[in-house]
């Protein structure tokens, strides 16, 4: 283990997501950071509200600046966890920085392709349009579109296809829904999550997908 390793061991979690948010892509490319490390170290339960943003922007504007260090590194599961432990506040301010925003939600959706349940897709096609609430796209959304083809699942943002559902749900309780924090039958019962299309199919999506856990 090298002597930078151990000081980013002996910090506390608030301590780290202060290092890390001053930190130069010049710097971090003569450390020894293991991003997911980093991410199980850090229990957003015993961080500010605004400490979770400082964290995931800080991978991300040092990934912007060439450092070897991205979003991409976090495991599933220990992205889940970050999404478990924190407070809808936390969130909350994660999903107000339209750059940081962008970068997670991008994060998101090029991994579904990794995760999608081949047994369970194995003859279906299906397009899925997505817009999640409160961004910059048209009418106040951010729009992806999943194309279920297969066994095979790809996403584009030009929304093109005709939709088999078509899915409105704010950020917030969209993260929550893909870490097995939230189920999309009671977000649709509460209103937080709405539905256009086929609603029996849309019900089951999630079942689609090997979702991670805490």
């Amino acid at each position: 283990m090298t002597e930078t390793r151990r000081t980013l061991d002996g910090l506390k979690p608030r301590e780290l997501v202060e290092l890390l948010d001053r930190l130069t892509a010049a710097e971090v490319a003569t450390m020894d950071i293991d991003v997911d490390a980093i991410g199980r170290a850090i229990d957003p339960r015993k961080v500010g509200r605004t400490d979770l943003s400082k964290l995931l922007g800080a991978f991300s504007r040092l990934a912007a600046e060439g450092a070897e260090i991205s979003l991409s590194k976090f495991s599933a599961d220990t992205f889940a966890k970050l999404i478990t432990h924190a407070s809808k506040d936390q969130l909350q301010s994660v999903m107000v920085d339209p750059a940081l925003r962008a970068t997670i939600l991008d994060e998101v959706y090029r991994r579904m392709g990794t995760h999608l349940r081949q047994d369970r897709a194995k003859g279906l096609h299906a397009v899925v349009h997505w817009r999640l609430s409160g961004g910059s796209g048209e009418g106040g959304y951010d729009r992806y579109e999943t194309l279920i083809d297969n066994g095979v699942c790809t996403v584009s943002r030009a929304m093109e296809g005709q939709p088999r559902a078509t899915i409105t749900v704010s950020p917030v309780d969209f993260l929550k829904l893909i870490t097995n924090n939230a189920s999309a039958p009671v977000l649709f019962m509460t209103g937080k999550l709405k539905v256009r299309g086929d609603l029996a199919f849309a019900a089951g999506l999630t079942g689609l997908f090997d979702l991670p856990r805490a």
